[in-house]
């Protein structure tokens, strides 16, 4: 998932997107369905609630186990983690149930949220603001680790590779290293943490009092990585296959849920 960045705020893309398509159905509402401005609010209200809802159910309910640790999760609707299929369906549900009095504009309704949808997904394949998948392959970058080490990214190829770009100042960051010092215990993956523009006593403090432990735990001082791979901001993820190239990449608090897909993509 990519993101903009909006200041100190990181905008994912999706999310943008979908604001757009909803601005464009609000507009041509207010212009097809001639319903009166007080219901058509409640329509188009409870349609973006129904969306919402009915997307975030979706997606737990594909996603379970990744949300049986911490339930409470599926409530933070910031976080990523919405399927559209079951958000349409919702929204076409409401707007049926709504309009059922009034046939007619309940079809023009049902038509409007469908292109809507189309939109969505136009944009989604098209991401106009999307930076693309950068970086195509591992760089070609020496980081030091924690002991003053050189570790070459280039080589750290024969498995499937994420890296994390993080600060200790950074909410987001800290909370999903937990859920990436777990998949270090993986046999099957290599998880790399770069830490950006701290030094080594932060950096060295932040983790020995987390209790987490990393095989590779990297200082860019100067940022290096964050310049190569295009990052708009913090935390962002890369998932390289075993040869060394971009297979994903995600701006913003990494999930579970996405870790999980991107883990069990790899068993397949």
């Amino acid at each position: 998932m990519d993101a903009i960045a909006l200041g100190p705020v990181l905008l994912p893309l999706p999310r943008l997107y979908a604001l757009i398509s909803a601005l464009l159905l609000l507009i041509a509402s207010a212009w097809l369905l001639g319903l009166p401005r007080r219901r058509r609010a409640r329509w188009f209200n409870g349609l973006v609630i129904a969306w919402i809802v009915g997307a975030r159910l979706g997606h737990v309910a594909l996603n379970l186990p990744a949300y049986q640790a911490d339930p409470l999760t599926a409530l933070k609707l910031w976080l990523p983690g919405y399927h559209g299929l079951f958000g349409l369906l919702a929204a076409l549900a409401w707007s049926a149930w709504t309009l059922r009095d009034r046939l007619g504009v309940m079809y023009r309704a049902l038509g409007l949220t469908l292109g809507a949808a189309l939109v969505w997904l136009g944009l989604m394949s098209w991401a106009p603001l999307g930076s693309g998948m950068t970086p195509r392959q591992l760089p070609e970058l020496t980081l030091e680790n924690l002991d003053g080490e050189p570790v070459d990214l280039a080589g750290l190829t024969g498995q499937r590779v994420i890296v994390n770009l993080w600060a200790t100042w950074c909410p987001p960051c800290r909370r999903e290293l937990p859920r990436l010092a777990e998949a270090d215990g993986r046999d099957d993956v290599t998880v790399v943490v770069v830490n950006q523009g701290e030094d080594l006593l932060p950096v060295a403090r932040y983790l020995d009092a987390q209790g987490l432990a990393f095989s590779h735990a990297l200082l860019d001082p100067r940022q290096s990585l964050m310049v190569a791979s295009d990052a708009p901001g913090l935390p962002t993820t890369l998932l390289f296959d075993a040869d060394g190239r971009t297979r994903e990449r995600h701006v913003g608090e990494l999930t579970q849920a996405i870790l999980d897909d991107w883990l069990d993509d790899g068993e397949e």
